[in-house]
C-alpha cells in the first residue's frame, strides 16, 4: 500500500486550498443562493471579439502558436502598453502570453525566486501570491497595508522588511480585495526604497483598466524601475473574457527569454483561438471596456454607500470591482460571518482572511454582479447585519 503523504511535497500538500473557490462550491451546490464572492465580470464577451474567435476556427486556425504567443497579438500588446502608459517593449523579445494573468504570476516566481529567497508580498492580496512563492521553494513575507493608509504599501513599512535574503517585491495594484490603487507619488517612493538594490518587482497590473477618476499608472514607468520589473496583465477582468485564460507579461529580454523556457516546457502555448480574439480586444475593445468600468463606477458607489449605511466601516476603492468591508462590529470573525451570511440569507462573500490573516475582520463582496442582483444580496446583507448587531 503506497503511503502518499510520505510520497508527495509536503510544501505543496502543505497549502490550503483557496478560501475563494471554497464559498463558490457551496454557492454552486446551493442553488438558489446569491454570490458576490468570485471577481468574474457579468459581462459576456464583447460579440466582435468573440466573432473573430469564431471566425478562427472556421479558418482552420488550430495549430500551436509560437511558444510566446501569436506575434500580431504581441504586437498589438505591445502598442496598446505604449499608447495606454507611454511603455515602449519589443514585441519579438520582451513580451509573452500566458495562460492566464495567473500562469505569468507562477512562472515569474518560479524563475525570480528559490530555496533561500524572501518575497515581500502586500497583503491582503490575491490568494496565488503566497502558494506559488512557496511552490517555487521559496518564503513569502507578508507585508500588512492598512484601511488607515488606504491600503497602500509605504515605503517605509518595505523598508523595514528588506534583507540580504530578498528577491522579488510583488506589486498587487490595482488591488484584490482592497480595491486600493497606488499613485505615481506612492510608486515614486517605493522606488526609492528600491534603487540601491538587486530587488526584482512583480507589477500585477491586470486590474489597470479598471479605475475610478484616477489613470493607473504601471510601475514599469517610474524612473529606473524598467529594467527590473516584470508587467503581468490580461484580458479576463477588463474584457471580461475569464474563461479564454489569456494573460501576458512584459519585461526586460533576458527575464522573459527564461519565461518563455519555462512556459514552452511547462505549457507549450496558450490556445490559439483565445489569442486571435485577444487582437480584436487589443484592436478595437476600448469603448467595450469604458461601458463596462462605467458600469463598474456606479455599482461601486451604491455598494460602498449601502455598506456605510448599514452601519459597516467601508473603504471606498479606487480600483478593480470589490469593496471590502469591515465587519468587526457585528462581533464575528471573517469566517464566521461569511458561512453564517451563507447559511442564513444565502449570500456569498469571501473571509477577508482568504488574502492574508491580515484581512481579519473584514469580508470581499464583488461588485461584477447586475445592479439588481447586488440590491437583493445588500437587502440581505443589511438584515444579516442588524440582527447580529
Amino acid at each position: 500500500m503506497i503511503n502518499y503523504d510520505d510520497i508527495m511535497i509536503k510544501r505543496v500538500t502543505d497549502v490550503p486550498p483557496s478560501g475563494i473557490r471554497k464559498f463558490f462550491d457551496i454557492v454552486n451546490e446551493m442553488g438558489d443562493a446569491i454570490s458576490l464572492g468570485v471577481g468574474e465580470p457579468d459581462f459576456d464577451t464583447p460579440w466582435h471579439i468573440r466573432e473573430e474567435g469564431i471566425y478562427s476556427l472556421e479558418k482552420g486556425k488550430t495549430f500551436y502558436s509560437a511558444n510566446a504567443g501569436v506575434l500580431e497579438l504581441r504586437e498589438e500588446i505591445c502598442r496598446y502598453m505604449k499608447r495606454r502608459f507611454d511603455l515602449s517593449y519589443d514585441a519579438k523579445t520582451q513580451s509573452i502570453v500566458t495562460v492566464g494573468g495567473s500562469e505569468g504570476i507562477d512562472i515569474a516566481l518560479r524563475l525570480l525566486a528559490g530555496p533561500g529567497d524572501e518575497v515581500l508580498v502586500p497583503e491582503p492580496s490575491f490568494v496565488s501570491y503566497k502558494p506559488c512563492t512557496i511552490y517555487a521553494g521559496a518564503t513569502p513575507v507578508p507585508l500588512v497595508t492598512k484601511a488607515e493608509n488606504q491600503f497602500k504599501l509605504t515605503a517605509e513599512e518595505l523598508k523595514v522588511a528588506i534583507t540580504p535574503k530578498t528577491k522579488v517585491l510583488i506589486l498587487p495594484y490595482p488591488n484584490n480585495p482592497t480595491g486600493a490603487i497606488m499613485e505615481e507619488e506612492d510608486l515614486e517612493a517605493i522606488a526609492e526604497v528600491l534603487r540601491e538594490t538587486n530587488i526584482m518587482v512583480i507589477s500585477d497590473e491586470i486590474y489597470a483598466e479598471l479605475t475610478y477618476g484616477k489613470q493607473h499608472v504601471s510601475f514599469a514607468s517610474i524612473e529606473g524601475m524598467y529594467e527590473r520589473t516584470v508587467v503581468l496583465s490580461g484580458f479576463s477582468k477588463a474584457y471580461a473574457m475569464t474563461g479564454w485564460r489569456l494573460g501576458y507579461a512584459l519585461g526586460p529580454a533576458p527575464v522573459i527569454a527564461q519565461m518563455i523556457k519555462i512556459h514552452q516546457f511547462a505549457i507549450m502555448c496558450a490556445p490559439s483561438t483565445s489569442q486571435f480574439a485577444a487582437i480584436e480586444a487589443m484592436k478595437n475593445g476600448d469603448e467595450d471596456v469604458k461601458m463596462m468600468c462605467e458600469s463598474y463606477n456606479q455599482r461601486r458607489r451604491f455598494m460602498v454607500d449601502r455598506f456605510r449605511k448599514m452601519g459597516l466601516e467601508c473603504f471606498e476603492p479606487e480600483g478593480a470591482f470589490y469593496v471590502f468591508p469591515c465587519i468587526k462590529s457585528t462581533g464575528m470573525n471573517s469566517n464566521e460571518f461569511c458561512e453564517t451570511l451563507l447559511k442564513e440569507e444565502k449570500v456569498a462573500v469571501v473571509p477577508g482572511t482568504a488574502f492574508g490573516e491580515c484581512g481579519e475582520g473584514f469580508v470581499r463582496c464583488s461588485y461584477a454582479y447586475s445592479i439588481e442582483a447586488l440590491k437583493e444580496a445588500l437587502t440581505r446583507i443589511e438584515r444579516f447585519v442588524k440582527r447580529h448587531s
